[in-house]
This record gives C-alpha cells, structure tokens and sequence, in this order.
C-alpha cells in the first residue's frame, strides 16, 4: 500500500545524539514531514543539538524524561505531552525513569543528518 508505511522493529538504528531511532515516514514517502521513534534508556541524555531550518516536536508516549530546550528551566515530561522545538534552538532529553523514555519526534521539513548540528561542546564553552 503506497499510503500506509510500516516500519520494520529491526531497522532501529543508534543515533549520534545519543538515543535510537527508528525512522516510521521517509523523505521519499512524506518530504515535507518526518516521524520518527527515538528512545533513551534509563539514566542516559541525549546530546545538546540543534536543527537547522526545521521545527521539531516531541510527542512523548512513554517513560519519564526531562527535556531541556534552549533557555528555559527544564521540565519533567509525561506520556501525552508535546514539546515544541523552534529551528536553531539547543535541545536535549534525559531519561529520568526506570524504563526506556519513547517519543516520537516530528520535523518540518523532513529530518536530514545535514541539518543536526551538535551544539554541546559550544555550550561548554
């Protein structure tokens, strides 16, 4: 069916930032918008990073985390809630819970590894 992907548990794939991904709509499916499952086991952060001309949304569907997104205090997050992530704003999440922290990460436009800039070194600066 050329309108409904399913994606495949094995093409999970560990990502630089720090959690697993697993891709659900690709740029040659969907090029305006990308949806993809992150994970982030019990105790880890991802990297501070950010996304170059793209908005990203976290839609968090389990665990406990506490996302941190540019200047503002972090905040604990739960299943349901949504994280807005303006282009060029530093971001990160930490899994505060005993289970793994799953949330589905949507960007506009599609996601592409050009656009991820670690931005943590320069926050140690």
């Amino acid at each position: 069916m050329e309108h409904v992907t399913r994606p495949q548990e094995e093409n999970e794939y560990y990502f630089e930032e720090g959690c697993y991904i697993l891709e659900m709509s690709q740029a040659d499916v969907d090029p305006e918008v990308s949806i993809a499952r992150a994970r982030v086991e019990p105790g880890r952060t991802t990297r501070f990073h950010r996304l170059k001309d793209t908005f990203e949304r976290y839609i968090m569907l389990s665990g406990t985390g506490k996302v941190e997104v540019g200047d503002h205090d972090p905040v604990e997050v739960f299943p349901g809630d949504v994280v807005r992530i303006p282009p060029m704003i530093d971001q990160r999440i930490t899994n505060i819970g005993q289970d793994d922290l799953v949330f589905l990460a949507i960007c506009n436009p599609h996601f592409l590894k050009s656009i991820y800039i670690d931005s943590e070194d320069l926050r140690e600066s």
